[in-house]
């Protein structure tokens, strides 16, 4: 079975949308070790899972970059979670129907990774069905003080740390495992 792990760029204070959030998170990243973390969570990665917006941003942008890291963003799957997309590029198929049992029947369907970037009503979903295995967040510097907080909305779940990993610029990644989320207490 494959695991669903989502990556997530958020300021101190949460939040991870907004011009405030924007402009801060462009002077903390994209940097080397950000590039190598993404690298190290996309090695064993069968594809991406991707709401509209995100896959719209991504698409528009990864195919025209180089490097290693996105030869391999460009090289893997993608599935879309979308409910007005007809047609996709950059190797994407939508999931049609309910994106949440599609999901499910993805992690099902092999072995390896799914690594789903982007947040919203879609993240908050795939969490509250049980289907997301690890959250990865990249807490940036700064506090941005407006824009939407991340999984807002979320019954409580605790999750464990199962990795601290700093990447410059002040930033750190922590690796958060949903396990607990099922445990009883």
């Amino acid at each position: 079975m494959r695991k669903l792990i989502e990556y997530d760029h958020v300021s101190i204070d949460g939040r991870f949308s907004g011009d405030a959030f924007w402009g801060a998170q462009m002077t903390v990243a994209p940097n080397d070790n950000h590039f190598a973390y993404q690298l190290r969570l996309l090695a064993d990665a069968a594809g991406l899972v991707l709401g509209r917006m995100t896959y719209e941003g991504f698409a528009g942008t990864w195919p025209t970059m180089t490097g290693e890291l996105a030869d391999r963003l460009n090289a893997l799957p993608k599935y879309v979670a979308s409910s007005t997309l007809t047609r996709t590029t950059w190797n994407a198929e939508v999931l049609t129907g309910d994106a949440i049992a599609a999901v499910a029947k993805l992690k099902e369907s092999g072995d390896g990774t799914l690594v789903k970037y982007g947040n919203g009503p879609f993240s908050r979903a795939l969490l509250e069905a049980g289907l997301l295995d690890e959250l990865h967040l990249s807490i940036s510097p700064f506090v941005a003080g407006a824009g939407e907080s991340l999984l807002s909305g979320v019954a409580t779940a605790p999750m464990d740390l199962t990795g601290v990993t700093e990447i410059g610029n002040g930033a750190v990644v922590l690796a958060y495992s949903t396990t607990a989320a099922s445990r009883t207490h």
